[in-house]
């Protein structure tokens, strides 16, 4: 029985992939991973799955940095480490009999190697697709909320419903 289901996504990939971030990151890279970061946080919410998100900070000096934002955990590699490489490391220590692991990233190459080490792939784009569905079941789900909203649980008279709001307003 799978205990738990976990998403490791290639941030910069889905950036890089993903039509709306894509064109947010040559000007303002931080507010693309930002929305990245949203967007997962709606789909873990959706989904009940546990999703961590890699970028890769293989230019930047220092170590790794973990921060947990809107329940996701965030990575960013540290100093000449890919996040593909942090990535598979990864599926490794999370891997186990109680656990189905996926990896979305349309990296070809990294596609085979997660999968090789037992977990499954997802591309950029089925990811998307994914996100765009549950953004429309959510939003259809509160529409239909908002209408269902019954303003009184007794059906009232307009008599009575002006004779109660003269009472709340203090007249008799």
């Amino acid at each position: 029985m799978i205990a738990m289901i976990v998403l490791v996504v290639d941030g910069y990939n889905m950036i890089g992939d993903w039509p709306e971030l894509r064109d947010l990151k040559d000007y303002q890279l931080e507010e693309a991973r930002a929305k990245l970061i949203e967007m997962m946080a709606e789909y873990q919410a959706y989904t009940g799955y546990q999703v961590i998100i890699v970028f890769d900070a293989y230019d930047v000096k220092g170590t790794e940095n973990r921060k947990t934002e809107h329940r996701l955990e965030i990575i960013f590699t540290k100093e000449n480490e890919t996040a593909d490489e942090r990535i598979e490391k990864l599926v490794k220590e999370v891997m186990n009999v109680r656990t189905k692991v996926y990896v979305a990233t349309s990296d070809f190459t990294e596609q085979w190697t997660i999968f090789s080490k037992g977990a499954l792939r997802k591309s950029a784009r089925e990811l998307l697709l994914e996100v765009r569905d549950i953004h429309s079941e959510i939003k259809q789900d509160v529409e239909e909320h908002q209408v269902y909203q019954p303003k009184s649980r007794i059906p009232l008279s307009d008599d009575v419903l002006k004779q109660f709001e003269k009472w709340r307003r203090g007249d008799k």
